[in-house]
């Protein structure tokens, strides 16, 4: 689930934070992912941790909802995508949550990175926005850092933000590399499911990518998105 160590910025988390903070108040925690064994892992890593207490878990919106109106926890983590079927309903539900619960630290953990979800989940109200292939120790960093009311992006994530505020965002900025896998194979007359073997994805997944890829370039049709692609010069 988390790999290589990829530091998240000092500059977004703050330089002071030790490993082990030395004040010994308890974060309290909710997990939402749709994942049952990721939010196992989640849970036995960051419960190694004396400072961090996992109070309540959930798999979709309404019940995250449910969990945190019950528990009152101080930070939320969350992933974005919370079924197969869902457009980043972590959008929605990170702006539901910063609207009844202002003071709630809201951090994202998820797989996806672009420019314009990140923008877009700061917008809705998250502190943080954390891939999860980041090291557990700066993960650990950027949840006491969201607790302490600050912010806590990892260089990728922060690299977008500072893209988006500077309007040097392109569509490759934006697309994913596995965005652009999928849009060649588009180019190339590939189906889905051919797609979807060749990446060893499955077809509801390349949909998924196929409908982001459309979203990004603002074009309605799979056609029209490899026309587009191809004027932009991204295949």
């Amino acid at each position: 689930m988390m790999t290589t160590a990829r530091p998240v910025s000092a500059g977004h988390v703050g330089h002071r934070d030790p490993v082990r903070p030395t004040e010994s108040r308890v974060v309290r925690i909710v997990l939402v992912d749709d994942h049952a064994i990721l939010r196992q892992g989640l849970r036995s890593v960051l419960e190694r941790e004396n400072d961090l207490r996992i109070v309540g878990e959930a798999s979709s919106l309404p019940e995250a909802l449910s969990v945190v109106d019950r528990v009152s926890p101080d930070i939320v983590l969350m992933d974005l995508k919370l079924s197969a079927s869902s457009d980043y309903e972590g959008l929605t539900l990170c702006s539901q949550l910063s609207v009844a619960h202002p003071k709630l630290g809201l951090l994202v953990l998820t797989t996806f990175l672009d420019d314009q979800l990140v923008v877009r989940a700061v917008h809705a109200g998250a502190r943080g926005y954390v891939v999860k292939d980041v090291d557990t120790t700066e993960l650990v960093r950027a949840i006491r850092a969201v607790s302490r009311g600050e912010s806590a992006f990892d260089s990728r994530s922060a690299s977008a933000v500072v893209r988006s505020l500077n309007g040097q965002s392109t569509t490759k900025d934006r697309l994913t590399d596995r965005e652009l896998e999928v849009l060649r194979l588009l180019a190339n007359g590939l189906s889905n499911i051919r797609i979807g073997e060749r990446l060893f994805i499955s077809p509801t997944t390349v949909k998924f990518h196929v409908s982001n890829i459309m979203r990004k370039l603002e074009v309605s049709r799979r056609a029209e998105a490899v026309y587009a692609a191809s004027k932009q010069g991204l295949i």
